[in-house]
């Protein structure tokens, strides 16, 4: 029975439409807000996927090109490979939703969100994540929704609710967060230099506009959701389990004194197989028996961690709490790279380039919203060696994509304008070690290897990654996660700013949501990590070099009169192209007349550079000319004195003496010395060689 509910959310309505389309999904639903309407349909399998010890879960979020009344380019016309928005876009409805599915649900779920219109002024994204919890909660599939994602901004000190694109851009705020009835339990956002206290409102106020869009939910839920499917959790068997942690006694306290992830790796991964080798003779009568055995040792495992901790304070490495690792940096370390950086903390290292190139590097980059250029990318690459295995190669996963993009989201503020530094910049971060964090190690690498690179910098960014340990008890906030941390505990929390406030954040749970005490605890703790990791930098390099590298290269801006670009182009772009294939410059030429001219080779720089001003100076009155001869007529000839630029030397200004007829004194093709007399308000230039006369040009 199709259905529909409404709620006003900002400035407009946002919609849930159930029903009508995608009836054969196990969840399917409309959302629709302002024009923009995005289809959300979720499919689990009916069987488990045997022998998997994680939840099978695949998000895809495409944009179809007739959304915003276009046809794809390229040679097929049709969608193709997901772009990195819609991979930015999966990624944050999969980490959204993925914590509230049971622990052991193996069946192979699928949730696609299909954007089918597309208004210039509302993004989709956040719809689709709310369309997904929608989709999931009336199917038959477990999920402990519903969730609301929405973002937000603050423009003129005011916080709005799923701001248009045009205030976003005017906002030193932009935010997707997402929440259930409990708490907030997923974020991903950059800002302009916030404090920690207008992050937490930010958050707030986010979670407060989502409960709007969970009752709603609610509404339809009660109404068409279907009884959830018959889920039974694999069950460790009891003897199994006290055979194992009686093989193990007190072994596994050891794991507390390795402060070396390997290390640490490898002891565990001996009593795995010690333990796989016997099981199976200990109880050759319990089918899943290596699996229990393996499911206890991991519950072991986090609750010696996790109860040092709880308990003691004590952390994996011995810190503390709030300890950041031994940070090592190092600038300069690639020779012929234009900056470069190697950033060490812990065993997460770092090994970051920046590449300047001209405005023809820029990034082209079409979307549902508009076409335009990047100037600015970073680009992260997770090579296997990083952590000890052995894989394919495949390119850039989404993973990869989703922490580039977040350190990217990070430095972007902090670069100088375009206009006074007009080169496009590419930063790329290459981990070479891993354990824990390596996304904001990507952020302090960048820093540092744009200001190596001579790049002006507003101010040096620095990021890290918080944890947590909640418990009965209470609550742990921990600095600088390491990867076992990560993976046993409750949150994974990256904050990345300068001295003076955060530019990029990103957070998921495993939890059912954090409250506020949390988030302050942690915002104010990754503030001082922040502040020491930057004087850790600040020991390295301070400040961006005065001067950028010698490999890098130079663009020099000019200006010249628009009218004027006609003749730099030239028929066809032919003027243009000549001039770059004769000096190898890059020459960019603007609406406005500003012309950037970029080369490694100063000298060609500065012949393309003449060259362009020859091709666009104007006659001044008083100024000699050697002139050409162009036309010769019975009241005087036709001179040009620049390129593209005639002016009349009329017969009486041949000569002091009278000339009977101008061919007497000129022929076409003749080079004559001239003076500019007088300059109309037509543009029509009169010019004399009676006055230039004994004189020589300047």
């Amino acid at each position: 029975m199709p259905m529909k509910k409404s709620v006003r959310l900002g400035e407009s309505e946002f919609t849930l439409d159930v029903g009508r389309v995608a009836r054969q999904a196990d969840g399917s639903c409309l959302v629709r807000f302002g024009d923009t309407m995005v289809l959300v349909a979720a499919v689990a399998a009916a069987k488990p996927r045997e022998g998997v010890d994680f939840l099978p879960l695949t998000v895809d979020y495409r944009e179809k090109a007739s959304a915003a009344g276009k046809i794809p380019g390229g040679f097929f016309k049709r969608e193709g490979r997901p772009t990195e928005t819609e991979i930015l876009n999966s990624r944050i409805i999969d980490r959204s939703i993925r914590p509230l599915f049971p622990k052991g649900f193996a069946h192979e779920t699928q949730v696609q969100a299909l954007v089918l219109s597309a208004d210039p002024q509302n993004a989709p994204d956040v719809l689709a994540a709310t369309g997904a919890s929608l989709a999931l909660c009336l199917s038959d599939v477990p999920f402990a929704g519903p969730l609301a994602t929405v973002r937000v901004g603050r423009i003129d000190g005011q916080w709005r609710v799923n701001p248009s694109f045009k205030q976003v851009e005017a906002s030193d705020v932009n935010l997707v967060v997402s929440a259930t009835r409990e708490a907030i339990c997923m974020v991903e956002g950059e800002a302009r230099e916030v404090s920690e206290k207008d992050l937490v409102d930010a958050l707030m106020f986010a979670y407060e506009q989502a409960q709007g869009l969970i009752r709603i939910q609610d509404e339809l839920i009660q109404a068409l959701g279907k009884p959830k499917r018959t889920f039974t959790p694999h069950a460790i068997d009891p003897r199994v389990a006290a055979w194992t942690r009686e093989q193990v006694g007190g072994r596994l306290g050891q794991l507390m004194s390795i402060p070396v992830k390997l290390d640490r790796y490898h002891f565990m991964e001996a009593i795995r197989l010690d333990l796989q080798e016997r099981v199976v003779q200990a109880f050759p009568d319990v089918e899943h028996a290596t699996l229990d055995v393996f499911e206890t040792l991991e519950k072991m495992h986090r609750d010696l961690v996790r109860g040092a901790i709880a308990r003691e304070g004590r952390r994996l490495d011995g810190r503390g709490l709030t300890n950041v690792r031994p940070i090592t940096c190092e600038v300069g370390v690639l020779p012929r790279t234009h900056g470069s950086a190697l950033f060490t903390r812990g065993e997460t290292q770092a090994l970051v380039t920046t590449t300047l190139g001209t405005t023809q590097d820029e990034q082209l980059i079409e979307n549902l919203e508009a076409e335009f250029t990047k100037k600015f990318m970073l680009h992260y690459n997770f090579p296997p060696f990083s952590v000890g295995e052995v894989r394919p190669i495949r390119g850039p996963g989404r993973r990869e994509i989703g922490h580039g993009a977040l350190a990217e989201r990070s430095i972007k503020s902090m670069l100088p304008n375009h206009q006074d530094f007009p080169y496009t910049i590419r930063v790329v971060s290459d981990i070479l070690e891993s354990n824990g964090s390596s996304s904001m190690a990507t952020v302090c690498g960048a820093s540092l290897s744009l200001m190596d690179a001579g790049v002006k910098l507003h101010k040096p960014v620095a990021g890290v990654a918080m944890g947590l340990i909640k418990e009965e008890s209470g609550f742990h906030v921990l600095t600088d996660i390491m990867g076992d941390e990560d993976h046993l505990g409750d949150m994974d929390f990256k904050v990345a700013g300068s001295r003076d406030g955060i530019t990029g954040i990103q957070m998921d749970i495993k939890v059912t949501g954090i409250d506020r005490a949390v988030l302050e605890r942690a915002l104010a703790q990754a503030r001082e990590a922040r502040l020491h990791i930057l004087r850790e930098m600040e020991k390295t390099l301070a400040a961006p070099r005065p001067d950028l590298s010698p490999y890098a290269p130079r663009i020099t801006t000019i200006q010249i009169k628009p009218e004027r670009i006609k003749d730099v182009i030239g028929p066809g772009g032919r003027v243009i192209k000549d001039l770059v294939a004769r000096t190898g410059c890059s020459i960019d030429v603007e609406d406005d007349g500003t012309v950037r001219v970029g080369s490694s080779d100063p000298e060609m720089a500065k012949e393309a550079i003449r060259i362009i001003r020859e091709l666009t100076q104007e006659a001044e009155i008083g100024k000699l000319y050697m002139a050409t001869v162009r036309k010769i007529t019975d009241f005087g000839a036709f001179c040009e004195i620049l390129p593209g630029t005639d002016g009349l030397l009329h017969i009486s200004e041949l000569s002091d003496k009278r000339v009977e007829k101008v061919s007497d004194v000129l022929r076409e093709g003749d080079e004559v010395l001239v003076k500019v007399v007088s300059i109309d308000r037509q543009g029509k230039i009169r010019l004399s060689r009676k006055e230039a006369l004994n004189q020589k040009p300047e």
